[in-house]
């Protein structure tokens, strides 16, 4: 793999749940377009998921007057994901480590969880409307 061109998509879509297959053709056209290593494929597919799910549940709570925006951007070694809700936000520095014993039966905090170990940098913004999910490409 190469430099990566710079590139910026876009989706915009209705709180449906079965809207959450959209994901995998973006990174299909993503991974295709810069030959993205498939080892990068599944962390990405994965993070983004959850993402997305979490905008569509507990964002948007599944309203579908309500829209999940999608973006992806790429620069040099970089693919950056953007998903915003049109929900009220929530407190991210209160979502339970689901690794530690007393929340191991808890569902609440497992997508969290998964974009934090598999993208190499995970930010929350706008009250929690909006995450970015960056993924750092080795370049060969």
């Amino acid at each position: 793999m190469s430099v990566l061109e710079h590139m910026s998509e876009q989706l915009e879509f209705e709180s449906k749940l079965n809207n959450i297959n959209r994901i995998e053709k973006l990174i299909d056209e993503v991974c295709e377009k810069h030959a993205i290593n498939e080892d990068y494929y599944g962390n990405m597919l994965i993070a983004l998921t959850e993402a997305v799910n979490n905008a569509i549940v507990h964002g948007n709570k599944q309203d579908p007057s309500k829209h999940v925006y999608l973006s992806c951007k790429t620069k040099q070694n970089e693919v950056l994901f953007i998903v915003k809700d049109e929900g009220f936000g929530f407190d991210f520095a209160k979502i339970p480590d689901p690794t530690k014993p007393e929340n191991i039966g808890k569902l609440n905090g497992r997508g969290v969880f998964l974009m934090k170990n598999l993208a190499d940098e995970v930010v929350f913004e706008d009250n929690g409307t909006t995450v970015k999910l960056k993924f750092t490409l080795s370049i060969n």
